[in-house]
């Protein structure tokens, strides 16, 4: 017997967030410190600019999330209760449209006439959701999930070089958490490649470059205007 697969398109929702909020953590917060301390700004500020922006940053990732993920949940709902309405008021032509989508999949006609009636048999709505809208029912947009998950990883990801920083003194501040910031970035981006089956290597890179892109222009910006915060 061949050994069974195993599939990781199941992890890309959780993954997408995961990925997303610790990315963003790391490279928001890190680039607000190294922008701060371009700036000639004493370590207190330093860290408490840095500790506003975990707050700040993991409160709008939560926020952004659920308002992006809330309006999903209620297009799919919405959809759900028109489909269910349509069946009750037009079972014969939902069949014909069910039996219509498998056909064009590859069926004979009769062949997916009959699927269509079995499955209609068995759970109308969720074959309905599945094959006409793309929604599977136990898959569903879960709103509140979604912004906790973000806030968390958002929150983690600024920890690293908040903490980093705390432990730094003010003269090599921007360059030891822009060392560790570039390090813990690819880390999550072969992570993150690994938990989804992509190559290692191009991930991390990719989000090293781009993280790194941005706390150089950040560093660059607070130095040029040198304001003491």
């Amino acid at each position: 017997m061949p050994a069974k697969e195993h599939h990781r398109i199941f992890r890309s929702n959780w993954l997408r967030a995961a990925v997303l909020g610790a990315n963003d953590g790391i490279v928001s917060t890190a680039s607000l410190i190294t922008g701060v301390a371009a700036a000639q700004a004493a370590h207190g500020a330093i860290l408490t600019s840095g500790l506003a922006g975990l707050v700040a940053g993991s409160l709008s990732m939560a926020a952004g999330e659920y308002v992006s993920v809330r309006s999903q949940a209620d297009t799919e709902a919405a959809d759900l209760r028109l489909e269910q309405r349509s069946l009750k008021r037009n079972s014969g032509e939902e069949l014909a449209e069910l039996t219509e989508i498998y056909v064009q999949r590859g069926l004979s006609p009769e062949l997916a006439a009959q699927v269509a009636s079995q499955l209609t048999r068995h759970d109308a709505l969720d074959a309905h959701a599945r094959d006409e809208l793309g929604i599977l029912l136990h898959n569903r947009a879960r709103p509140v999930q979604a912004a906790v998950a973000s806030a968390a990883c958002f929150a983690g990801g600024a920890a690293l070089p908040l903490a980093v920083a705390a432990v730094t003194p003010t003269g090599p501040l921007i360059w030891t958490v822009t060392g560790a910031s570039i390090a813990c970035l690819a880390a999550l981006g072969a992570l993150a490649a690994g938990a989804g089956g992509a190559p290692k290597g191009p991930a991390a890179l990719r989000v090293t470059i781009l993280g790194a892109l941005a706390m150089a222009v950040t560093a660059g910006v607070g130095a040029l205007f040198g304001v003491a915060v």
